[in-house]
């Protein structure tokens, strides 16, 4: 019998139009652990944001892999995926799924940033134009749903009826997964005298770094000691902040700034005892996600998408007006975490294994869901 009646794999076509590290190595994991699909990807390197999320699709104008066929895209929350159907009309009959990293009705606003509504507007119509929109958090989808319907307010005239529950009604959740080799049981109990805390985030302002300061102070003002790592993707630029905690206490730190050795990063991960964020901006989290895989208890403010994962008693009251009182209700909530000798929750939901079957099964259902129609 011929091989041509063996049935080929479905080809997929990702495109990332941001490809910074956390989009890459999400497509990286798709595509190796993935292996009953035909895989290809386009991406553009991470830099020039406003210039990339507008004019991707006319970057890729000429791109050979655009005139192919396929049976579905895979398209990051950065791409301009309406303008990519329009410019190839034959890629307007096939599904497409946006997977949205983030959104950019829910960034705060940043001192001196021209402030545009072009982004929110690249989002929308390419949430619009998918098939099937899969966020990596709910609080994720939450905040896209209700920026949309918040813009919609503001629009003149000519608001299309029913849009928002239309999205929201193609919308589901399906986190970036959490690699197995980062699950590992400790085999010692947390230093509750004077634990290791890990602080693993960019370093920018949406990060909190005042907020991490002002905890800092407060647990030594309490009496609590305790050594410091703080690392993390850092920037030309950064906040003033990041001095002032390594003048104040620098003779507490274990590891500062960024770790290019992923396998020193690792080990980072296991020796901490609790990792900390003090975000006011995050739509995953998934450094939290990496070091409470590898056994550490966590920290952070009862917002964003942390109390998805992290248990109540290891949350602090959010006040995001008054970043002191924060703070002391953080140093509280940690001293009680030591003396009480919280055990870590290991967010097994996240694991690679288990959301590489959901996004199997969320690709199948949107294959089969548009051959049906």
């Amino acid at each position: 019998m011929s091989d041509s009646t063996t049935a080929r794999k479905p080809r997929i076509l990702v495109l990332s139009a941001y490809d910074a590290g956390s989009h890459r190595r999400w497509r990286e994991q798709l595509v190796a652990g993935l292996d009953g699909y035909e895989w290809h990807s386009l991406a553009l390197p991470p830099r020039y944001f406003r210039w990339r999320i507008r004019g991707n699709a006319l970057t890729w104008l000429n791109e050979p892999l655009l005139n192919q066929q396929w049976d579905l895209l895979l398209a990051t929350s950065m791409v301009d995926l309406a303008s990519i159907r329009g410019f190839h009309p034959h890629l307007a009959s096939i599904p497409a799924v946006l997977y949205m990293h983030e959104n950019q009705f829910a960034y705060p606003e940043s001192e001196g940033q021209h402030q545009s509504v072009d982004p929110q507007m690249v989002n929308l119509y390419s949430a619009i134009s998918a098939t099937t929109v899969v966020f990596n958090s709910d609080w994720n989808r939450r905040s896209f749903l209700a920026g949309v319907e918040a813009l919609f307010r503001k629009l003149p005239d000519g608001i299309p009826e029913g849009a928002p529950e239309r999205l929201a009604a193609k919308s589901q959740v399906v986190p970036v997964p959490v690699e197995e080799r980062l699950f590992r049981e400790r085999q010692r109990p947390p230093d509750t005298d004077c634990p290791h805390l890990l602080w693993n985030h960019r370093w920018e302002y949406d990060k909190g770094p005042d907020r991490l300061l002002m905890l800092l102070d407060e647990l030594l003002l309490q009496g609590q000691n305790f050594r410091l790592s703080v690392v993390g993707e850092q920037f030309r630029q950064q906040p003033k902040e990041f001095e002032s905690i390594l003048e104040q206490h620098g003779d507490r730190i274990v590891h500062w700034g960024f770790l290019a050795d992923r396998s020193q990063y690792d080990k980072l991960l296991q020796e901490a005892d609790v990792v900390i964020s003090t975000a006011v901006h995050d739509f995953q989290g998934l450094s939290m996600l990496e070091a409470m895989a590898s056994g550490c208890l966590a920290l952070a403010p009862d917002r964003l998408a942390y109390p998805e994962y992290v248990p109540a008693s290891q949350l602090y009251p959010s006040v995001s007006g008054q970043p002191d009182r924060e703070a002391e209700g953080a140093a509280r909530q940690l001293m009680n975490m030591l003396a009480s000798v919280t055990v870590a929750s290991v967010p097994e939901e996240w694991r690679e294994s288990r959301l590489l079957t959901a996004y199997e099964k969320m690709i199948h259902t949107t294959l089969e869901t548009h051959r049906l129609s």
